[in-house]
């Protein structure tokens, strides 16, 4: 689907050598500032010790508390590793509150996960489906976790569902299991609400230009002797038109959250309804051999006229934890999803040229996807001597039967040419003329694993050291959807190590590293290539990271290092016609830096920017052996304010930047999108109206209008335009 920037031409090499000067010198003079800075501050800092670390961390009673500001927490969930404070793993993680949610009025997942730099988005507002990218590497809306599990999210995650956005930079397969689609990059896994002490009724009306409405509600309780039972729901519904032009963004949603907070046993439920229907959603489209980029269509445009979007999810999961002694802990979840998708295909059979133009076919395509995702585990603490132990064994497994049906319009002249169109002057669709098929089994997936680690304490905390391995299996049986014979099954099978250190040299300063490789199912070939709904085999990645983290009181700061090796992933053939498979090897090298905390009484901050240089390292066209990675960019940054104005009181403004640098659209480097930089303003006031707690919030995103490419390569959509957001609360 069509986005791009105005081009300009690229060396051969691309942007590579960006990293390696940055490296030498801001990895030096950052990761010593920090620690400068942190021994100027020791008196006044309180230890990070290992503590107490609860079961996978998936619900309330498990949460890290709020670091200053209030924005992001201390700490979060690592799988296998259970929770724990973020000063005393040896991963690079970030962990957004609810919060920081409703201080920019999110939508969805998206809205707030920008707030990293290391993660962006590549669809905009409106679309399939929030897919991202951490470290430059995808991660699809499917391999986005719930409460630990997998294979349970929808194809985006509405924000009324969330307490916690937890971010986990670099592999996860040793935390968390394979994910489903084969993410690398990293991992998201989204806690959602659970009712607090403090009994909540709450409705929330919101307006989204153009003329977007939505009503929902937010109700939470507790009961009991000693308030051990806990209900909250939360409900939603959307509808009108949002950020493209006669569009149509309608959503039904409906979560109820149960728990039990026993002494010794902790349960929870959660049961999802979410229905999405979108007409005329926002586009994407293809790029490829093509003389120059042409320049983003207005944001509000769509590309194909005609089109429409019926996504329905069901899911339901429920979590169980019991402490046996205050030495063993025992766990396990199970969850189910149903989800459907039935969507007006809208195909591009020629690439779009440096003035718009292209060719289009209109199809059908519906597709199904059943999963059931599961885990257990248990967890012993002991001590050998001097020598403190967390020993965790568990168990995942995930699957899915997921099926599709693609039916091709026949009323073109020529099915294989299309009908012309521009995306600055779109052609309405021709409808599909051919009966619409109904989905068919394309594939049965399992994944399952079995791991066991042991964090070990020396020194009073001051050094932490962490061994594990996790041995998983993927077996993938792939199906024709015309015939519905059995096609290029496949099981394969690996053990991931996991080496991590942390060191604390002073106690509010944290020096880590660690090593670790998994195993990755190989991806299902989307519908613009000719192999579509082919599994690609398994393959292994491997990182290499290297950092420091320094908790000053009400700042925290971190840098990292890190090195990610995995397969170059290309399309072959003509345009219209290409084959997606594997034909090399990529090597990602990056330095990330981060703050976030309150920077003084009332003024809140998260800012961090991300250096990446991805580069082919292998690959059967020697001439790209070198090049820069396409869709990767070199820099980006993320920067955001809140403050509590001192002289209204409840009323506070906000502010975001986010940038993203230029990108290749190639791996030959001969094309290049333009950089971009989006601004976004809001404001809040808090008051009292007939003795009813009311808030009033109104955020402006894209505040210049700014059209831009959203891209990982030659798959392009374009951002969302300036978009106005604004809503009342009220608590009764």
């Amino acid at each position: 689907m069509p986005h791009s920037h105005s081009s300009r031409s690229a060396s051969s090499r691309g942007a590579a050598p960006v990293l390696r000067p940055i490296v030498r010198h801001l990895a030096g003079i950052g990761l010593v500032m920090i620690a400068g800075n942190a021994l100027a501050q020791t008196a006044t800092q309180t230890p990070s010790t290992l503590g107490q670390v609860d079961v996978v961390g998936t619900s309330g009673a498990s949460l890290q508390p709020p670091a200053p500001g209030g924005q992001v927490a201390r700490g979060g969930s690592l799988g296998l590793l259970g929770t724990s404070d973020a000063m005393n793993v040896p991963f690079s993680t970030i962990n957004f509150t609810s919060q920081a949610v409703e201080d920019v009025q999110a939508r969805t997942l998206a809205d707030i996960v920008v707030n990293d730099a290391s993660v962006r988005l590549t669809t905009g507002t409106g679309g399939f489906d929030d897919t991202f990218t951490i470290r430059g590497l995808a991660v699809g809306a499917g391999d986005v976790a719930i409460n630990g599990l997998y294979g349970l999210s929808a194809s985006r995650v509405p924000a009324q569902l969330v307490e916690r956005v937890e971010i986990l930079k670099g592999p996860a397969t040793l935390i968390n299991g394979i994910a489903p689609g084969g993410s690398v990059g990293g991992s998201i896994n989204v806690v959602t609400k659970r009712a607090s002490d403090v009994p909540l009724t709450r409705l929330t009306t919101t307006f989204t230009s153009k003329s977007n409405l939505a009503v929902g509600v937010d109700v939470g309780r507790r009961f009991g002797k000693d308030n051990e039972w806990g209900i909250r729901f939360n409900g939603l519904v959307r509808g009108g038109e949002g950020t493209v032009n006669g569009g149509d963004q309608k959503t039904q949603l409906g979560a109820l959250a149960l728990d039990y907070q026993g002494s010794r046993l902790k349960w929870y439920l959660d049961a999802i309804v979410q229905r999405d229907d979108t007409d005329n959603f926002r586009p994407q489209i293809s790029l490829d051999a093509i003389g120059a980029i042409p320049s983003p269509p207005d944001a509000r445009a769509n590309w194909y006229p005609g089109t429409a979007l019926v996504q329905r999810d069901n899911v339901i999961a429920t979590r169980l934890e019991y402490d046996v002694t205050d030495a063993v802990a025992v766990y396990g979840g199970i969850g189910y999803r149903d989800g459907t998708a039935e969507q007006v295909f809208p195909q591009s059979v020629s690439a779009v040229n440096s003035a718009g133009d292209f060719r289009v076919r209109n199809n059908f395509y519906d597709s199904f996807s059943h999963t059931v995702s599961a885990n257990a585990g248990v967890r012993w603490r002991l001590n050998t001597g001097p020598i403190k132990h967390t020993i965790n064994a568990g168990f995942t497994q995930l699957t899915q039967r997921s099926g599709n049906s693609f039916t091709v319009g026949t009323n073109a002249p020529d099915t294989t040419t299309g009908f012309p169109s521009n995306i600055y002057n779109p052609s309405p669709l021709v409808p599909v003329a051919a009966s619409r098929l109904d989905p068919r089994l394309a594939s049965d997936t399992t994944l399952h694993s079995v791991a066991i680690s042991d964090t070990m304490s020396f020194a009073d905390d001051r050094l932490l050291i962490t061994l594990g391995l996790r041995d998983q299996t993927a077996r993938v049986d792939s199906f024709s959807t015309t015939t519905g014979i059995a096609t290029a099954p496949y099981k394969a099978s690996a053990v991931s190590p996991l080496a991590g250190i942390v060191f604390k040299p002073i106690q509010n300063v944290s020096v880590y590293g660690n090593y670790t490789a998994g195993l990755t199912r190989g991806t299902i070939v989307g519908t613009q290539y000719l192999n579509r709904g082919e599994i690609l085999p398994p393959y292994k990645s491997k990182q290499l990271e290297a950092g420091v983290k320094a908790d000053f009181g009400r700042l925290t700061t971190s840098a990292a290092l890190y090195q990610i090796t995995r397969p170059l992933s290309q399309a072959t053939g003509p345009v219209g016609n290409q084959v997606l498979g594997y034909t090399g090897e990529t090597r990602y090298r990056g330095l990330e830096l981060s703050a976030y905390g309150e920077i003084q009484r009332g003024l809140r901050g998260i800012a961090s920017v991300a250096f990446t240089e991805p580069e082919v390292t292998s690959s059967v066209t020697a001439a790209n052996v070198g090049n820069t990675v396409q869709g990767v960019p070199a820099i980006t940054a993320s920067a955001g304010l809140d403050w509590d104005t001192p002289w209204v009181q409840g009323l506070a403004l906000n502010g975001r930047a986010v940038y993203t640098s230029g990108s290749n659209l190639n791996v030959t480097n001969t094309q290049r999108f333009d950089s971009w930089t989006r601004f976004d303003v809001g404001a809040r006031y808090r008051t009292n109206i007939s003795g009813k707690s009311v808030v009033f919030r109104a955020n402006i995103e894209n505040l210049f209008d700014k059209n831009y490419w959203l891209t990982t390569g030659t798959y392009v959509a374009v951002g969302s335009p300036r978009t106005f957001v604004l809503s009342a609360s009220i608590d009764f």
